[in-house]
């Protein structure tokens, strides 16, 4: 199917530009980034005349031109909007080190392609603001292989030439808790699972899905999680890209509201040690040309295609790689447990909830031509610490692979819970216990490593190692406790 995410933003060449470049350092440009002929098309002057009356119509002052780095935080240079105009065209330089997450710090130039269909009205502070969200280019129009986005875009156009969209629907859990140093529950807020909170986190929970809806981020629907003070966000299938541009948007902005509000909000996967963690379920469609799925088998008492079940062996199969891309974080792997019911090997199935990816009951009803409706593959491994354009292309990379080979799908968890279709041991993969182990899992996979390309993945890599080792060499207040008098 036509991916609907995909824009090429309007460029031409700028003496004013090539200016502006070489006083900072970059070599001056032949050619605007993206586009070496200066050509457009009429979407993309379309979109371009939108941004421009959007901008007029709110008395918009300032434009936030933001990207994400490596690790999935959001960056931002701020232009006057007198140039908008002109950076669409020809992007806008920035210090590239920024990119680069917490590893490195050489500075190189790079430019910053807006992308019009991002566009969003942002009131930080109560004053009118714009938003646009950036690719990464080099100086001479190349997308930057450092940058996420273009990552993965580069791999749904991919799938796009064989006639295939992927569709997302992210299920993003977070926590709220008192404004202050620590953390603690909320006094008012004593709910549990799909109980309706009635203190003051519920009035906030209400306010940050319309100020998301306001922006321009569509939220399906909201709910209170299993602890004390943690909600649940749920978007709509939504192309890949598009829903990871939202997911990327949606966390800097729930913090803020919180904040406001007297509240401190987190989306780490697992702050409280006796509570479930946070995760960030996604559930998955393929689609063909048309927009109908390709996933959808009403003969198959699970209602999967055969497409489906290859992607979804392929997913098991690339769990252990996926691991340090979907849960990057070390506190990724305190939720990952027993007990919480979250994920700790490569199983599948409807009706349990530690299985790695379930299958929901398939919904069937009359649809308009192009709506998604049947079965979805719901990855529960991702949580809300990841970036987003990396989970997102690590996750197709992994289904497609199993496309491509036609990987074979065991039998579901039910049945091994059931004593069929054999030992767990026999038809499930473990999932790395710690960030360290999934780094390793992530070397020994080429199907991921290839998909987020060598110079990605050596940032990646270094910005985590330095993560895992700088834990490791924590002494934590546990270890006191338990061997300063023992020992």
């Amino acid at each position: 199917m036509p991916n609907p995410s995909r824009h090429e933003p309007a460029h031409t060449t700028s003496q004013e530009g090539d200016r502006r470049g070489a006083a900072r350092g970059a070599a001056p440009r032949a050619a605007a980034p993206g586009d070496p002929t200066g050509s457009t098309r009429d979407t993309d002057r379309v979109a371009v005349e939108r941004v421009l009356a959007g901008i007029r119509d709110a008395g918009v002052q300032q434009v936030e031109l933001q990207f994400a780095d490596v690790t999935g935080a959001i960056k931002t240079v701020a232009v006057p909007a007198r140039r908008i105009q002109s950076v669409l065209a020809e992007g806008e330089w920035f210090d590239g080190s920024a990119i680069e997450g917490l590893a490195r710090e050489v500075e190189s130039d790079m430019y910053l392609r807006p992308d019009p269909a991002t566009f969003s009205i942002v009131e930080p502070a109560g004053v009118p603001c714009a938003r646009l969200i950036c690719e990464v280019l080099t100086p001479g129009g190349e997308p930057y292989r450092g940058d996420g986005r273009a990552a993965l875009r580069s791999l749904l156009d991919q799938a796009e030439s064989v006639g295939l969209g992927y569709l997302v629907a992210p299920e993003i859990e977070f926590f709220l808790f008192p404004a202050g140093d620590g953390i603690g529950p909320l006094a008012d807020d004593p709910s549990s699972y799909f109980e309706r909170s009635r203190g003051r986190s519920r009035r906030v929970e209400l306010e940050i899905v319309s100020s998301l809806e306001g922006i321009g981020i569509r939220i399906e629907s909201s709910h209170h999680e299993v602890a004390s003070g943690q909600f649940e966000l749920d978007l709509p299938l939504l192309p890949a890209l598009v829903a990871a541009d939202a997911v990327t948007t949606l966390k800097p902005a729930v913090k803020e509201l919180a904040r406001d509000r007297g509240m401190q909000a987190t989306f780490m996967p697992k702050p409280l040690a006796d509570a479930a963690g946070s995760g960030m379920h996604t559930h998955q469609v393929l689609v063909d040309r048309s927009g109908r799925s390709v996933f959808d088998d009403p003969s198959d008492s699970y209602g999967l295609s055969a497409v489906a079940k290859a992607f979804l062996a392929g997913q098991l199969e690339h769990a252990p790689g996926m691991c340090a891309i979907v849960a990057p974080v070390v506190n990724s792997y305190k939720r990952l447990v027993p007990g919480y019911e979250a994920p700790v090997a490569g199983s599948w199935g409807r009706h349990s909830r530690g299985a790695l990816i379930r299958v929901p009951t398939p919904v069937y009803q009359d649809t308009a031509p192009g709506e998604v409706f049947g079965t979805r593959l719901e990855l529960r491994l991702p949580d809300p610490s990841c970036n987003p354009y990396l989970a997102f292309t690590a996750m197709l990379a992994a289904g497609l692979d199993g496309l491509d080979r036609g990987c074979e799908l065991g039998p579901p968890l039910e049945e091994i819970e059931h004593g069929f279709g054999g030992s767990a041991h026999s038809v499930t993969k473990p999932l790395p216990a710690s960030l360290g182990e999934a780094l390793d899992a992530l070397e020994e996979d080429d199907v991921i490593m290839a998909a987020l390309g060598s110079e990605l993945m050596e940032l990646f890599r270094s910005a985590k190692g330095l993560e895992w080792e700088a834990y490791r060499r924590q002494v934590t207040p546990w270890e006191r406790e338990t061997y300063f008098q023992r020992c």
